[in-house]
């Protein structure tokens, strides 16, 4: 994997087929690099997840678009280092906002970036296998909810790649983070792709994904592991979700911690609504 030195901001670069990306300079321990977005097309393109609204990103983008036509400014979904630069990338160009539903509910996780925005309002909806065409590229919605409800990737018919958002990353697992994350969804959405025969994955934060498929078995590979782990910590007698975390992410950055926590209550839901756990409080344990 690339070091964080490698991904230069501030520079559109080629990433593949009619695709080019630009890297946003909001690095976190939760963006790793930072918020990728990227350009599909030449002359007439679509722009995928503008980012967060940093003057900085949006003016090198405008730059590296002069003379061309953005045809469709396009969120997978809106996190707030997704979709905010949609508003100033629109007023700029005259550009259509489309893509993923407007959702804006309360955030109880740990992620400031991953807070809603509450601004966002999208010209058009893409429903799911609904396409948006330019000038050489096709652009279909894959609804994908899990991190998000909202959530969509975006498959570029005329490559097979696939723009990820953040339900697939290159560097890290995704976070799912209740009310709004679903641990259920997201499984049936990496079972959805996996059934997909896409070439190449183009993620939100991270490097490109060659081999798509075998990553997503592995994410499902990992996510019945966790729920193995959880399931043997309430069988140990240990309910309580900090300390579950405690045991199952040693080594991790503590700061990651709150957020890993919120995937281990997005898995006991899941699991409770399989009838394998209960709640009492805070107190979870084994369904009697």
């Amino acid at each position: 994997m690339r070091s964080m030195e490698d991904w230069p901001t501030g520079i559109v670069e080629d990433a593949g087929l009619l695709v080019r990306r630009l890297l946003a300079p909001n690095p976190s321990p939760f963006t790793f690099s930072g918020t990728q977005t990227y350009i599909v097309g030449r002359g007439e393109v679509a722009v995928i997840d503008p980012g967060p609204d940093l003057p900085e990103h949006i003016e090198t983008l405008i730059g590296a678009l002069e003379g061309e036509r953005i045809a469709a400014i396009v969120c997978t979904h809106t996190h707030r280092d997704h979709s905010p630069a949609s508003r100033p990338l629109q007023a700029a160009t005259g550009a259509p906002i489309i893509g993923c539903a407007a959702l804006a509910i309360p955030d109880e996780g740990p992620r400031a970036d991953a807070a809603f925005d509450f601004d966002y309002v999208p010209d058009r909806v893409l429903g799911d296998g609904e396409t948006l065409r330019g000038d050489g590229w096709t652009l279909e919605a894959v609804a994908t909810p899990g991190h998000t409800s909202n959530h969509l990737c975006l498959a570029l018919r005329e490559t097979g790649a696939l723009f990820t958002g953040d339900h697939v990353m290159g560097w890290s697992t995704t976070v799912v983070s209740p009310p709004d994350g679903d641990m259920t969804a997201y499984m049936a959405s990496l079972d959805k792709l996996l059934a997909r025969d896409d070439a190449i994955y183009y993620p939100a934060h991270g490097p490109a994904v060659d081999h798509p498929r075998r990553l997503v078995r592995g994410l499902i590979g990992h996510r019945r592991q966790r729920e193995g782990q959880i399931l043997r910590r309430l069988k140990a007698g240990e309910g309580h979700i900090p300390a579950m975390v405690d045991q199952m992410y040693k080594g991790i950055d503590p700061r990651l911690h709150p957020a890993a926590g919120r995937s281990v209550l997005a898995h006991l839901i899941d699991l409770e609504a399989r009838g394998l756990v209960r709640q009492e409080g805070e107190l979870w344990s084994l369904a009697a």
